[in-house]
């Protein structure tokens, strides 16, 4: 992202972007903008939608408390949200706060709650995740917003896959140590990928089982440490990145 502008404030607007779109801001955005920021009537800030690219646009005030934002020109053209599922046994509040904004940060396309029969918390906030899924691609000037999906079980995410795409298996067990080895051997460009992290307590033998009959299942593991799961996250994803995915 050589040359990007990592100065100017950066915001999400959930309406379609064009040159001349005047787009009205809610309360929580313009005190954002006026208040805690201080821009002025005519200063510019980036703005997306994850759909039409980023846009330079010019603060309009309409008063004290609100605002408005007019597009000027096209900063960066879309781009196409990458192929890459992290399957995920849901954490606890600030955790899985911390969890969601890396695996965004890290390239994740699509985030999938799993249940598991260890997984510690079964109920899942989406509408806290997207939140946190929105910020973290406002501050790391992410373009395509990740789909954020309602837990699943296992079994059916497991069988919802298509046979072609590769597992991404993080497993302690794991027959070869070396992850980057162990990816290496599948060639370049894979047909989209799945990480799969388990919960705190691992997996069950048969959960484990499952998830290695997959066709194109690579079992990995994160090294001679036991990581917590929102670590494995970052782990996970940076090892898929940097050798079947946008690192290299």
């Amino acid at each position: 992202m050589a040359g990007y502008d990592f100065n100017a404030p950066r915001l999400f607007v959930d309406r379609p972007l064009h040159e001349g779109a005047r787009i009205a801001l809610d309360r929580g955005q313009a005190n954002y903008l006026l208040n805690v920021l201080r821009l002025k009537n005519g200063e510019s800030v980036l703005i997306f939608n994850g759909q039409d690219g980023e846009w330079r646009a010019e603060v309009s005030v309409e008063g004290r408390k609100s605002a408005d934002l007019v597009c000027a020109v096209r900063a960066r053209s879309q781009t196409e949200r990458p192929d890459l599922i992290y399957a995920f046994a849901p954490l606890k509040h600030a955790r899985l706060d911390y969890m969601v904004q890396k695996a965004v940060e890290m390239g994740a396309g699509i985030l999938q709650p799993v249940i598991t029969q260890r997984t510690q918390s079964t109920r899942v906030n989406l509408e806290r995740m997207r939140s946190n899924v929105i910020e973290a691609a406002e501050q790391c000037g992410i373009l395509t917003i990740p789909e954020v999906r309602e837990e699943e079980s296992l079994a059916p995410f497991l069988k919802s896959l298509a046979q072609d795409r590769v597992i991404v298996f993080c497993d302690e067990d794991a027959p070869v140590s070396n992850p980057v080895q162990a990816l290496a051997e599948l060639g370049n460009n894979p047909a989209g990928v799945a990480v799969i992290v388990g919960p705190e307590g691992g997996f069950t033998d048969q959960e484990r089982a499952l998830v290695a009959a997959h066709e194109r299942c690579v079992r990995v593991s994160l090294g001679p440490r036991i990581l917590r799961a929102d670590t494995a996250a970052v782990a996970a994803l940076a090892i898929v990145q940097s050798v079947l995915g946008d690192w290299k």
